[in-house]
C-alpha cells in the first residue's frame, strides 16, 4: 500500500523494480507537484539512504507499506526563512567571539570555533539559495548582491586564514563579516513577508 500525505495511492507498486524507482515515480506525479517531500516512511518505520542510491538495493517484496509526508514549496520556504533568522544570530554572536579569541592569543579555541562558523556560513548559502528556487523571489536584486558580498568575504577570509594571519582574519570578521550578515536582517523580513503571501495564497 502506497499512502501520499493520508491519502492512498492508485500507483501499483508491482510496475516497479525497487524501492528508488518507485519513489522516482511518484515523487514526479502531479501528487507531489510543488511540494516537498519531509519524510519516507517504509513499513511505518522512518526511511532516509545510509548511502547513494541505497533505495535502489531495496526490494518492493520487503516493502509491505510506503507513507511518503510532504509540505507544499510555500510552506517550506517560510519554514527556511524563519530558521535564517536564528542562523543569522548565531553567525553574527559566533565572529565577534572568535575576532576576540584571535585578539587575546587563543588561536587554538578561536580556530576551532572559525571552523564551524565556516559551515555554518556555507549552510546559511545553501538555506539561501533554496529560497531563491523554490519561492520565486530571485527577482530582488539586493539577495544577488547580498550573496555575492558574502560570499567574496567569505573567499577572503579563508585565504587569510591560509596565510595564517589571524590579526587580520580578526578584523575581517569583526568589521566586514558582521556588517555583511547585518545587512540580511531587513532582507529576509521582506523575504518572510513575500513567502507569508505566497503560502496564504497557495
Amino acid at each position: 500500500m502506497i499512502v501520499i500525505d493520508g491519502q492512498n495511492s492508485d500507483v501499483n507498486a508491482k510496475n516497479f523494480g525497487n524501492l528508488e524507482e518507485l519513489l522516482v515515480h511518484v515523487a514526479s506525479g502531479d501528487s507531489l507537484k510543488d511540494r516537498i517531500v519531509t519524510d519516507v516512511l517504509v513499513n511505518n518505520e522512518s526511511f532516509s539512504e545510509v548511502y547513494p542510491h541505497q533505495a535502489e538495493d531495496i526490494s518492493l517484496e520487503e516493502v509491505k507499506q510506503l507513507e511518503i509526508r510532504s509540505v507544499a514549496s510555500s510552506e517550506f520556504a517560510l519554514n527556511i526563512s524563519s530558521e535564517l533568522g536564528k542562523v543569522l544570530q548565531l553567525m553574527e554572536s559566533a565572529s565577534r567571539t572568535i575576532s576576540e579569541l584571535f585578539r587575546s592569543g587563543e588561536d587554538t579555541e578561536a580556530l576551532e570555533m572559525y571552523q564551524d562558523l565556516i559551515d555554518v556560513t556555507r549552510d546559511f548559502l545553501s538555506m539561501v539559495s533554496v529560497l531563491r528556487n523554490e519561492s520565486g523571489i530571485s527577482d530582488m536584486e539586493r539577495v544577488e548582491e547580498n550573496v555575492e558580498e558574502i560570499t567574496s568575504l567569505f573567499s577572503e577570509m579563508i585565504e587569510v586564514s591560509e596565510n595564517e594571519d589571524w590579526i587580520l582574519l580578526a578584523d575581517l570578521l569583526e568589521f566586514e563579516f558582521q556588517a555583511s550578515v547585518g545587512k540580511w536582517q531587513p532582507l529576509l523580513e521582506e523575504l518572510r513577508g513575500r513567502l507569508q503571501q505566497k503560502a496564504e495564497a497557495a
